[in-house]
């Protein structure tokens, strides 16, 4: 037992480091092909969620908004499948070590993995269109105009919602008809049947959960976020002896610090929809694989206070007549707009994360 511990813990830092790497010997070639071709926005946003105008965005960040590539979350959905891939086929060429370090398994890393690949798909395309030009033709302007309305550019709330409820619900029809969920584990109640009622949840939690991605909008706010979330899972993964998957989330938690060695201000690229939605939505895959969905909004914390200062925003606008609660919403550009330093609300924001991902560990530890 002590033996298989013993590897465990090596096998989990040695993927972890291992995708640290890679990504970190990735990104210079990636960086070169998006300076090349601009991959950036070629205009500042003008308009806010819900309407109005944007000036606290504007006078932080309009800068970077067009001399900044995205596509940063591209090092996440090509590190994590390429490892997978490569000691898989080193196990089967019995390679020695190194075929050991396999992390692809049917019941533990097919679904966050194909999760992570298709939802960063949908994220791409997004992100490409909200850098490429509109198009003068009448009838693709009318087009784009037509699956284009978010503020920011790119494929309207709808369409990204829709994308991911998709996603989700493919993802729980997995877990109720091939695993063989239907309960979920509530810290202090223990494990509550849901029956089918868990595909409907899981689709809701994982709308939930990509609702936080708004977090991505300071240099290294996301990175550092993320990497404490995906780490706390892979704690986890690892104290239920889900191996595999623990080595997932590090393997992802070592691409995501890959990425912020590059994202520290100024940011040499953002992460992008790309990355946020392939990295919500295996989130969502991730905890509940765990069994941890209860303790998500705790680990995830900074999501639900990002997501919730949009919200709370918006239905004051509507129902407040244009009265804003935050100065900016998500809230980060709200302190911002108070007069934090950017780098200040990030490192701020980092402790928060580290802290809150901490607490939901020892509390699913101790439920």
């Amino acid at each position: 037992m002590g033996i298989d511990l013993s590897f465990s813990v090596i096998k989990i830092a040695a993927v972890g480091a291992g995708s640290f790497l890679f990504a970190f010997l990735l990104t210079p070639f990636l960086l070169k092909i998006l300076y090349a071709n601009k991959l950036w926005r070629k205009e500042v946003r003008k308009e806010a969620l819900g309407g109005g105008a944007v000036p606290i965005f504007q006078k932080f960040h309009s800068e970077g908004e067009i001399k900044t590539p995205r596509f940063g979350g591209v090092l996440m959905w090509l590190t994590a499948p390429s490892l997978a891939i490569f000691f898989f086929l080193a196990s089967l060429g019995h390679i020695p070590w190194i075929g050991k370090l396999t992390f692809l398994s049917r019941s533990e890393t097919w679904l966050p993995l194909a999760t992570l690949f298709a939802a960063s798909a949908i994220g791409f395309i997004d992100d490409i269109l909200q850098v490429i030009a509109t198009p003068t033709h009448t009838f693709l302007r009318a087009f784009w105009e037509k699956i284009g309305k978010y503020v920011g550019g790119g494929l309207s709330l709808k369409y990204r919602f829709g994308a991911v409820a998709l996603i989700g619900l493919v993802g729980a029809l997995w877990f109720f008809y091939k695993l063989g969920w239907d309960t979920v584990f509530i810290p202090g109640l223990g494990d509550v049947f849901l029956g089918w009622l868990i595909i409907p949840f899981f689709v809701i939690v994982m709308l939930a959960t990509y609702s936080g991605g708004v977090i991505d909008g300071i240099d290294g706010l996301s990175g550092g976020t993320f990497a404490s979330i995906f780490g706390a899972f892979g704690v986890i993964a690892f104290s239920r002896g889900q191996i595999d998957l623990a080595a997932f989330c590090f393997v992802v938690a070592g691409a995501i610090l890959a990425f912020l060695w590059f994202n520290i201000p100024p940011a040499r690229f953002y992460m992008g929809e790309t990355g946020m939605m392939g990295l919500t939505a295996s989130l969502t895959v991730v905890a509940f694989a765990t069994d941890s969905v209860f303790v998500l909004p705790v680990i995830g914390f900074l999501l639900v206070i990002e997501s919730g200062s949009v919200i709370i925003q918006l239905l004051s606008k509507k129902f407040r007549h244009g009265k804003k609660v935050f100065l900016a919403a998500p809230i980060h550009h709200h302190f911002e707009a108070k007069g934090w330093p950017p780098y200040k609300v990030t490192m701020r924001f980092w402790v928060i994360g580290v802290v809150a991902a901490l607490a939901g560990v020892a509390i699913r530890l101790l439920g």
